[in-house]
């Protein structure tokens, strides 16, 4: 087994050098040596689907993944999703479906979904349960989470365009 050394990580488009040993969780290395504390650790175990991150655009939970797995490879983390200080259409969806309640599992979920619509830009409501079933939330209930990718698929109407003609989203 190799010692500690620096693993070239490529996270969010920009590149890293961080001081860590391959066999160290991807959690660990992107929350205490990279700073970025969105990758949240929920179970530890694979379940909860909190720690998840996107790897060369596939949903991947950082806690089982190798720090060393991830060399070569694109991460991104939901400080990935936003663009020029413009937030990405799911976190705004998010928002304006009160999909977000205390937050805790919310960047996996983005990046789930996010995994999801760039595979199916259309999903039915069944392939995005599907899409978010290693995605445990205990607040929302998952029917606002699922508005939010519904709207940004364009399979329903934004809530505030409905709001607005009077009807509901």
């Amino acid at each position: 087994m190799s010692a500690v050394g620096v693993l070239h990580l490529r996270i969010n488009g920009a590149d890293h050098e961080l001081t860590a040993h391959p066999a160290e969780r991807l959690v660990d290395v992107l929350r205490h040596q990279a700073g970025i504390v969105s990758v949240k650790e929920g179970c530890g175990t694979g379940q909860c689907g909190t720690c998840t991150v996107l790897l060369d655009g596939r949903p991947v939970v950082s806690c089982l993944t190798f720090a060393g797995d991830a060399v070569g490879r694109e991460i991104t983390t939901v400080e990935g999703l936003s663009r020029d200080g413009e937030m990405h259409p799911l976190q705004e969806a998010f928002l304006t479906h009160g999909a977000v309640q205390c937050g805790f599992c919310t960047p996996g979920m983005l990046l789930a979904a996010k995994a999801l619509l760039d595979e199916n830009p259309a999903p039915s409501e069944e392939e995005i349960r599907r899409g978010l079933a290693g995605n445990l939330c205990r607040c929302t209930g998952y029917q606002k989470i699922i508005e939010a990718i519904q709207a940004v698929a364009g399979v329903r109407k934004p809530r505030r365009a409905a709001a607005r003609k009077g009807g509901r989203g």
